[in-house]
């Protein structure tokens, strides 16, 4: 069972506990060499669930037949992974509509909250390649890790890839996502979306065939 920090800024007493009480639990549990709680099977689900829907859309991304609606998908592709609390947020093509709502994203909001469900499925039990690929290591401090993929974002060039940095795959989907946010070239969107494509197929690869 692996051992993740997580961060707790932004969250009241009474989550720290839950969310500390909740770890510890799972745990035990791997200690013990037992399954999976029935909840958390759940979380591992719930992870798997939501990279469904972000494989889902990068697939329409990639076979758009207009810059705007690559652009759509890969907004929703994008708050789908950071949810709510996450960088960039929100009606990210500048249309007025905010796709990809959701209460808690893959990966751990900026200030930590909501914790996303990567960081559930691995309290519940889920194994160390979800910890290795999806979240790429330790999210105790979401601030630095955020910034680092913003960091990367902004000193991207065509000769100059720095997304094979980034140690969450999660996190280069979303890089790809604001890349075709900011272009005017379809045919350069659906290259995009087949960058973002294969870090999808690894996530998903890292929670249902690592367990």
């Amino acid at each position: 069972m692996p051992v993740v920090a997580v961060a707790t800024v932004g969250l009241n007493v009474g989550m720290r506990e839950r969310l500390v009480v909740g770890l510890l639990a799972a745990v035990v549990v791997g200690a013990c060499g037992g399954a999976t709680s029935e909840a958390g099977t759940e979380a591992v689900d719930r992870l798997s669930e939501r990279l469904v829907v972000v494989a889902a859309h990068v697939e329409e991304w990639r076979a758009a037949d207009t810059l705007s609606a690559a652009q759509r998908a890969a907004e929703a592709a994008a708050n789908h992974i950071v949810g709510p609390n996450g960088p960039g947020f929100g009606d990210r093509d500048g249309d007025g509509e905010v796709r990809g709502p959701s209460d808690a994203g893959v990966l751990p909001g900026s200030d930590g909250s909501p914790p996303g469900f990567a960081l559930g499925a691995v309290a519940a039990g889920a194994p160390d390649c979800v910890v290795r690929v999806v979240l790429g290591g330790d999210w105790s401090d979401p601030v630095a890790r955020w910034a680092e993929m913003e960091s990367a974002i902004a000193r991207w060039s065509p000769d100059g890839n720095t997304f094979p940095a980034l140690p969450s795959h999660a996190q280069r989907v979303v890089g790809w996502a604001s890349l075709t946010l900011a272009t005017d070239s379809l045919e350069l969107a659906r290259t995009y979306a087949g960058h973002a494509q294969i870090h999808v197929n690894l996530s998903q690869r890292a929670v249902n065939d690592c367990r």
